[in-house]
Protein backbone atom coordinates (compact mmCIF):
# COMPACT_ATOMS: atom_id res chain seq x y z
CA UNK A 1 0.00 0.00 0.00
CA UNK A 2 1.28 3.21 -0.85
CA UNK A 3 0.62 6.84 0.89
CA UNK A 4 -0.15 9.90 -1.08
CA UNK A 5 0.71 12.74 0.98
CA UNK A 6 0.64 16.68 0.42
CA UNK A 7 4.28 17.68 -0.53
CA UNK A 8 6.73 20.43 0.08
CA UNK A 9 5.22 23.28 -2.16
CA UNK A 10 7.80 26.13 -1.21
CA UNK A 11 8.79 28.36 1.16
CA UNK A 12 6.25 29.47 4.77
CA UNK A 13 3.91 27.42 2.92
CA UNK A 14 2.09 24.86 5.81
CA UNK A 15 -1.12 24.18 4.43
CA UNK A 16 -2.84 23.66 1.59
CA UNK A 17 -6.78 23.06 0.51
CA UNK A 18 -7.72 20.04 -1.77
CA UNK A 19 -10.29 21.66 -4.58
CA UNK A 20 -10.39 18.43 -6.74
CA UNK A 21 -9.95 15.19 -7.16
CA UNK A 22 -9.27 13.86 -11.00
CA UNK A 23 -10.20 9.87 -9.43
CA UNK A 24 -12.78 8.51 -7.30
CA UNK A 25 -11.83 5.34 -4.92
CA UNK A 26 -11.60 2.56 -6.67
CA UNK A 27 -10.32 3.63 -10.01
CA UNK A 28 -7.13 3.04 -11.78
CA UNK A 29 -4.85 5.61 -12.05
CA UNK A 30 -1.75 5.96 -14.26
CA UNK A 31 1.51 7.20 -12.64
CA UNK A 32 2.04 10.92 -13.87
CA UNK A 33 -1.45 11.51 -14.38
CA UNK A 34 -3.05 14.23 -12.54
CA UNK A 35 -4.52 12.78 -9.15
CA UNK A 36 -5.49 16.09 -7.14
CA UNK A 37 -5.60 19.78 -7.49
CA UNK A 38 -5.22 21.64 -4.20
CA UNK A 39 -4.67 25.33 -3.82
CA UNK A 40 -2.68 27.65 -1.45
CA UNK A 41 -3.24 31.65 -0.86
CA UNK A 42 -0.33 31.60 -3.38
CA UNK A 43 -1.19 28.87 -6.22
CA UNK A 44 -2.99 25.97 -7.63
CA UNK A 45 -0.90 23.26 -7.86
CA UNK A 46 -2.00 19.45 -9.12
CA UNK A 47 -0.31 16.65 -7.75
CA UNK A 48 0.56 13.56 -10.08
CA UNK A 49 0.27 10.04 -9.54
CA UNK A 50 2.88 8.68 -7.98
CA UNK A 51 2.57 4.95 -9.07
CA UNK A 52 0.58 3.18 -11.55
CA UNK A 53 -2.31 1.21 -9.65
CA UNK A 54 -5.86 1.75 -8.29
CA UNK A 55 -6.75 4.43 -5.52
CA UNK A 56 -8.15 2.72 -2.72
CA UNK A 57 -9.48 5.45 -0.08
CA UNK A 58 -9.77 8.90 -0.45
CA UNK A 59 -8.94 10.47 3.11
CA UNK A 60 -8.96 14.25 2.61
CA UNK A 61 -12.27 15.30 0.72
CA UNK A 62 -12.80 18.41 -1.88
CA UNK A 63 -12.64 21.82 0.39
CA UNK A 64 -10.82 20.76 3.43
CA UNK A 65 -7.39 22.23 3.92
CA UNK A 66 -4.79 19.79 5.32
CA UNK A 67 -0.94 20.10 6.40
CA UNK A 68 2.19 19.54 4.36
CA UNK A 69 3.31 15.93 4.78
CA UNK A 70 -0.80 15.30 5.65
CA UNK A 71 -1.70 11.57 4.33
CA UNK A 72 -4.17 12.62 1.70
CA UNK A 73 -4.96 9.12 0.46
CA UNK A 74 -3.43 5.38 0.05
CA UNK A 75 -3.03 3.38 -3.26
CA UNK A 76 -2.46 -0.26 -4.22
CA UNK A 77 0.50 -0.31 -6.80
CA UNK A 78 0.35 -2.31 -9.77
CA UNK A 79 2.83 -4.33 -11.36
Amino acid sequence: MLKVTLPELGEGITKATVSYWYFQAGQTVKKGEDLVEFTTDKATFNLPSPATGKLLEVFTPEGLSVDVGATLATMEESQ
